[in-house]
């Protein structure tokens, strides 16, 4: 028996829906069908055109040099506690947690880093973890306090010209994100590490100038060692990692109908408990065609924030042409997790927003929320065991009513209730598939997998979807759907901050081109730091603007929502000019807004933002006479 769950996307239409209206441009099915509320949306192509935010992938060349690291080696993983899993029932489960006894506390992490000065004045410390035998390691990484402008970087020792890097702001608020969630776990605690596909990682830590090693709060008291090989292939592994799945399997590749519907399926990588496992999941689009990053996959492989903020995807993880067990060369990796919207057991849903921009190419996926005819044709995409994306062919035979029993099992029953029962004709699916899409026609996505005990030998035996249509009138429609565009300013958007290591001061933009000017040809002295809330880019209803100004002979920048104080300062510094608008935010608390608090910087007289508890918690206590705290400043929001 199988644990598993499948989606939909769509190019059919539907007679019982009268109204028809555009749902943006870039769509190969460009258009969605609306009723009182919106029952059906087609899909739509991620364009060239769409920012794709900032590449964590960095060059050594462009950073401080390798650090010496002190090493941490944690031995072969007994083949027998791994013997009995990866099997076919619920998520594939391809890592086991390891505890670390080196770095389990914060007293024992600090006395492993061993501190070097920078060429800029801070101080670089790296620690190598390794596990004889593993084909990757993800890294727990627990951090109560980072000092602004701390970076973490994540790489190999066989190849540390190339590494993975993210801000420490980014990484606390990962973790915040998890404890706003409720989770106050070890799990909720983590921020995990990408898999670098090795059996070592080193976790290099940069503080900036100034910044005390001795406030650093940080530990790494488990791992997730990975004992399936999930990287890409290099060409020696071709014939042994790829197609390793059940022989009856249908190549995706091969099914040019669904050319459109298997780019919208991403393999998944998540950790929970330290154990690491494998899905599938499918890119929604909505009725706005927004660009929204909306992610389907099924609540029993993820159903918790901190599950989410570990997901890794692989998209367009599939044959390049039919049958000719190889990798597509545009196979693309984005390992920055999501945020959890919603999840329930009741059809198995899981719906999330990925923190990363799909790639280019990719396919957000239709929908139909409406009821399904019994006997209609189905197609399900999904990587079994993690394989290529494979294609099952069959129909729905009845609605049933399924209940967890214990563990990964569970019991359907009945003729109604919020599964269907599918039977399939060709192909079948295995342990990975699970939460992955079941497309009406081949086009409308109508459900998740849940699970079932079809397989190559026992094909006739079905399998169970979660009802999409019940999860979008219970909770997705708030996201998937809208009968008429919304009033007023839409589209917040991200505020982006650097350290500036140069002026021990903080930069914030809003603006994508000057990001990636001060990323380009000014990395030496900019510190990126990844997007720290979110903004309205234009004046409306109940929002106010926040100004920057720039001192043009301290070469320094200052933000203030308070148009007394622009003046003030414009009036007594000549040197000081106002530079617009850099984003409106709102007065008082509501909407889903969340405060930021700003901090006045002794020392240069500007102002810093931060919206993280970690981050105010750590300047109160070790910074208190560099910042003086000055209470909220505005409210903005956490995403889009």
């Amino acid at each position: 028996m199988k644990f598993r769950v499948m989606l939909r996307m769509g190019v059919a239409w539907s007679a019982a829906i009268a109204l028809l209206a555009g749902c943006g441009g870039g769509g190969t099915e460009g258009s969605a069908q609306k009723a009182a509320s919106v029952l059906m949306v087609d899909g739509w192509v991620q364009p060239a055109s769409v920012d794709q935010g900032v590449s964590n992938v960095k060059s050594r060349s462009a950073l401080v040099a390798a650090p010496t690291p002190s090493k941490v080696s944690l031995g072969a993983l007994e083949e027998s506690k791994t013997a009995s899993l990866g099997g076919g029932i619920g998520p594939r489960q391809v890592g086991m947690a390891r505890d670390v006894a080196a770095t389990r506390t914060v007293e024992q992490t600090l006395q492993q880093l061993q501190w070097k000065p920078t060429l800029s004045g801070g101080q670089v410390a790296a620690i190598s973890f390794s596990a004889e035998g593993a084909h990757g390691l993800r890294l727990g990484v627990v951090a109560r306090a980072l000092p602004p402008g701390a970076v973490l970087r994540v790489y190999s020792q066989a190849d540390t010209t190339t590494v993975f890097q993210i801000s420490g702001q980014e990484v606390l608020q990962r973790i915040q994100r998890n404890a706003q969630a409720g989770d106050t776990t070890l799990d909720g605690q983590t921020w995990w590490t990408p898999d670098v596909g090795s059996n070592e990682a080193t976790l290099e830590l940069e503080l900036p100038a100034g910044a005390n090693p001795g406030t650093v709060d940080l530990s790494v008291p488990r791992v997730s060692h990975i004992f399936e090989n999930l990287s890409i292939p290099t060409e020696e592994e071709l014939s042994t990692k790829i197609n390793e799945s059940a022989s009856c399997h249908l190549d995706a590749s091969c099914y040019e109908a669904y050319a459109n519907q298997r780019n919208a399926v991403a393999r998944m990588i998540f950790t929970s408990g330290a154990n690491s496992f494998l899905c599938t999941g499918t890119l929604l689009n909505d009725s706005q065609s927004s660009g929204t990053p909306y992610f389907l996959t099924a609540n029993h492989c993820i159903s918790k924030q901190a599950e989410a903020s570990s997901l890794q995807t692989d998209w367009f993880y599939r044959a390049p042409v039919c049958n000719s067990r190889t990798l597509s060369s545009t196979t693309t990796k984005r390992v920055n997790g999501a945020a959890l919207l919603y999840a329930s057991a009741g059809t198995d849903t899981s719906f999330l927003r990925l923190n990363d921009t799909p790639p280019t190419g990719a396919v957000f996926a239709g929908w139909d929320a409406g009821t399904q005819a019994l006997s209609s044709s189905v197609v399900g995409l999904h990587h079994p065991r993690g394989d290529l994306l494979k294609v099952s062919l069959g129909s729905l035979t009845s609605l049933t009513s399924c209940t967890a029993t214990s563990g990964t099992e569970f019991q359907c029953s009945g003729s109604s209730g919020n599964f269907y029962r599918v039977s399939w004709s060709e192909g079948t699916t295995e342990g990975g598939s699970s939460g992955s899409a079941l497309f009406k026609d081949g086009a409308y996505v109508i459900g998740t997998l849940y699970g079932g005990s079809s397989s190559c030998s026992a094909i006739a035996s079905p399998d169970f979807y979660g009802r999409f249509d019940v999860a979008f009138n219970a909770a997705l429609k708030n996201w998937l759907s809208s009968a008429t565009p919304p009033s007023g300013p839409t589209g917040r958007v991200p505020v982006y901050r650097f350290y500036n290591m140069a002026g021990l001061e903080h930069f914030y933009t809003s603006n994508v081109g000057e990001r990636d000017l001060l990323i380009n040809q000014f990395a030496s002295n900019f510190v990126y730091e990844g997007a720290i809330f979110y903004a309205y880019p234009i004046e409306g209803s109940n929002l106010f603007p926040v100004y920057r100004l720039v001192d043009l002979a301290r070469k320094m920048h200052l933000y203030t929502a308070n148009p007394v104080e622009r003046d003030a300062m414009r009036q007594t510094f000549p040197s000081v000019a106002l530079e617009g608008t850099a984003w409106w935010g709102q007065a008082v608390p509501g909407n889903g807004a969340m405060p930021v608090y700003r901090y006045l910087n002794r020392n240069t007289g500007t102002y810093f933002y931060t919206t993280s508890a970690a981050e105010r918690s750590y300047i109160n206590a070790n910074l208190g006479q560099q910042y003086l705290e000055q209470g909220i400043g505005f409210y903005v929001w956490a995403d889009k």
